[in-house]
């Protein structure tokens, strides 16, 4: 299966509003207006600029068929890096989702080799999103336990999450 991630682009942003379906963002509060899209693919577009992580698009040969991130931000007194993603409907169960959770937590174990970089990854899907959580075990982060995790951030909204972390540094 061809795979692979590319750096958030002016073309992704056709993907980003398929990924806008009340199906696919069920998890994740809903839905968001043309101005939320807009905005949300101009902070995609800049994150590489801010050194702390970059968003992706998941694409199968040359098809965008979904998104992958990393960041950094701090977690209950530690600075970690968040991951999370999405798998268009048509296709999800194929093994595209493990396989770009794969490359991108191999650019992740090489960001965590830079003095001072996080050592821990962290997912924080919704509890009642089993896809999601077994694709963390697949995967091989551990579970440390549920959470009142904060999204958008920012936002004030809280979804109770799954804390999911996998090592990816050096560090405890």
């Amino acid at each position: 299966m061809d795979v692979r991630l590319e750096p958030w682009s002016e073309p992704a942003l056709a993907l980003l509003r398929r990924i806008n379906t009340p199906e696919m963002r069920r998890h994740v509060g809903g839905t968001e207006s043309e101005g939320e899209l807009l905005a949300r693919h101009r902070r995609y577009l800049a994150m590489p600029a801010d050194g702390a992580g970059c968003m992706f698009a998941v694409l199968l040969g040359d098809e965008m068929v979904g998104s992958i991130a990393y960041h950094q931000r701090d977690w209950q007194g530690d600075r970690i890096y968040e991951t999370g993603w999405n798998v268009l409907p048509s296709h999800q169960g194929k093994g595209i989702a493990a396989a770009a959770g794969t490359a991108l937590i191999d650019i992740v174990r090489e960001e965590a080799r830079t003095p001072g970089a996080p050592c821990g990854l962290h997912a924080f899907p919704s509890v009642d999103n089993a896809p999601s959580n077994a694709l963390c075990r697949r995967l091989g982060f551990s579970l440390v336990g549920t959470c009142d995790f904060e999204y958008p951030r920012g936002s004030g909204i809280l979804m109770r999450s799954n804390d999911w972390r996998l090592k990816v540094g050096a560090g405890p």
